[in-house]
């Protein structure tokens, strides 16, 4: 995708390195930006949501206010609305109704009654014995090792952490008056479980996927037939499918919603999408003080985009006692350049619509990701996300492929448990984390989707011929 550089406003962070401050201004939504100024005036305004009212964030992190983002949906120099003037009055839309389901006793309670009936919430927090055995003896001659608990996301309707966000937005885009939902997806988790709600709710819904995409995850493309959608299929993969459920919305405004399924775009998106992911660390909060009173000492997710991460991350983030261990996907290695490692070795650039960090060349050319786990091929993440690697808040490292791969067999073997080979990258970290942590350290890892929609890449990519 093409772009045009522009200078920074900001005074870069000493501890960040200096490529990393380059600022790229893409085209965005299909539509060039041609007046900067303007953009930075639609930053400006202040009547963004409060969220004076939500209590996700609680107390812990009044101390660190910055940690919430402001009412415009910035997160230090991260995220925004770098969109088209004809997007903008849908987005103020937009911002109000979030700012008023979400301290809407009506709109809440038939949330939680539904994320309860209908998703089969809470999801357990899980103590894998086996591997938590497994790692003792692999890391340690004496002691007791670690304990390696999984949240369990992928036992959700659906199959994965994405119906959280789907049915809440599903109820918005039913409140809005909206009759269609559009949506893109990868692995097609949040296909199924947009297309799962919007049968539900009684709305039509189209999918966009790409045909490489389509080709790796056919059963999920089933699903989402079965379930009533139309699957539009075109060339490419995840990130371009984005870029035309976005244009397919911007023209059917008065009757289409976008169903954003990650922490990427224009505010409030990414605000959205995790305040309703957030339940995951929530849940995870109330169990660990259940089951031994305390909290985890450490948090673990893959990292695409942002979505399950900061499902997992944002109740935790202000208690600095916890430590926030983000893995992305590093392909066939970092060198190879065939990888979706953004914050790895990305730069700061514009993007769908947000500013953060993306994969681009010396030209600002959006550079094509790759993951063996297809959920995890986006060349870029959340807003909040990039804040949170600027900051330091949450570490993040990689994970390839092949160690994908062996994570997810590990697991189903030691525990009868098939991850989706997105949170296999997760798993696949605890090979180095583990040996770095004390007697009885409390890990948690999100689990957070099911791995038989990976079957056929398996067997093709990674399974020994003697399992096939």
């Amino acid at each position: 995708m093409p772009s045009t550089k522009i200078q920074l406003r900001w005074q870069p962070l000493p501890r960040v390195p200096e490529r990393n401050h380059r600022m790229i201004n893409s085209v965005v939504f299909g539509v060039p930006i041609k007046c900067h100024h303007r953009v930075s005036d639609v930053l400006s305004r202040t009547n963004g949501p409060s969220f004076g009212s939500v209590t996700s964030v609680s107390i812990r992190t009044k101390a660190r206010p910055f940690l919430l983002g402001d009412a415009n949906g910035r997160f230090g120099r991260f995220g925004g609305k770098f969109v088209p003037e004809t997007l903008m009055s849908r987005l103020r839309d937009l911002e109000e109704e979030l700012d008023f389901v979400l301290s809407d006793h009506e709109f809440q309670a038939e949330l939680t009654t539904a994320l309860r009936d209908y998703v089969g919430r809470e999801m357990p927090l899980y103590l894998a014995e086996r591997l938590t055995e497994h790692y003792r003896n692999k890391s340690r001659t004496t002691g007791d090792g670690p304990e390696i608990y999984l949240k369990r996301e992928d036992l959700g309707h659906s199959g994965s952490h994405k119906m959280n966000n789907a049915l809440a937005q599903a109820m918005i885009a039913r409140r809005f008056g909206c009759s269609r939902v559009v949506v893109a997806t990868g692995a097609g988790q949040h296909g199924v479980a947009t297309a799962a709600a919007c049968a539900k709710l009684s709305l039509e819904c189209t999918v966009f996927m790409g045909t490489t995409d389509i080709e790796k995850q056919s059963s999920n493309v089933l699903s989402m037939k079965l379930l009533g959608a139309q699957v539009s299929s075109l060339e490419g993969t995840f990130q371009d499918a984005s870029s035309e459920a976005i244009r397919n919305w911007v023209e059917n405004l008065e009757t289409t919603y976008y169903l954003s399924g990650t922490v990427v775009g224009p505010h409030p998106s990414p605000v959205m999408v995790r305040e309703f992911q957030s339940v995951i660390g929530k849940e995870t909060r109330k169990q660990a003080k259940r089951l031994w009173g305390g909290k985890p000492d450490v948090l673990v997710a893959c990292v695409g985009s942002g979505s399950n991460a900061l499902g997992l991350f944002h109740e935790f983030v202000g208690d600095e006692d916890v430590r926030l261990v983000g893995v992305e996907a590093a392909g066939l290695g970092l060198d190879s350049g065939k990888h979706s490692a953004t914050l790895a070795v990305g730069d700061v650039g514009v993007y769908h619509g947000s500013m953060s960090y993306l994969l681009q060349d010396d030209q600002g050319q959006i550079l094509r990701p790759h993951s063996i786990g297809v959920e995890l091929e986006y060349p870029g993440v959340g807003p909040e996300i990039s804040f949170l690697k600027e900051t330091g808040r949450v570490e993040f490292y990689t994970a390839t492929d092949k160690e994908a791969i062996q994570a997810c067999m590990l697991l189903s073997r030691l525990e009868g448990i098939i991850p989706a080979l997105e949170a296999s990258h997760a798993l696949a970290f605890l090979d180095k984390l583990v040996p770095t942590l004390r007697d009885g350290a409390k890990v948690v890892v999100n689990c957070s989707g099911r791995g038989d929609k990976d079957l056929d890449t398996l067997i093709q990519r990674g399974m020994p011929s003697s399992l096939c």
